[in-house]
């Protein structure tokens, strides 16, 4: 395919898609760049433009766990009550 996603038969290709608006399925050309379906895009031009400005992103960062001193300590078994069973494994 070339770069406007038609061949030389003049096919073009097409991808499933979700509204984001109601979640229906629908299929549209590659690389659109559409995300509402016929439906919907009449009500989300109609809705009001966002009045916050768009800023950076700022992840909350928590403080470093700290931890004492710390022995790994294995509890280990008296094993002489096990005997080797009898016969091939």
């Amino acid at each position: 395919m070339s770069r406007d996603h038609r061949d030389k038969k003049g096919s073009v290709g097409v991808e499933l898609k979700y509204c984001e608006h109601c979640g229906a399925l629908w299929v549209r050309e590659c690389g659109s760049g559409m995300v509402y379906c016929d439906n919907c895009r009449p009500k989300v031009a109609d809705l009001p433009a966002p009045k916050l400005k768009l800023s950076r992103l700022i992840l909350p960062i928590r403080p470093h766990t700290e931890i004492e001193e710390y022995e790994f300590e294995i509890d280990v078994e008296d094993t002489s009550d096990f005997e080797a069973a009898g016969g091939a494994a």
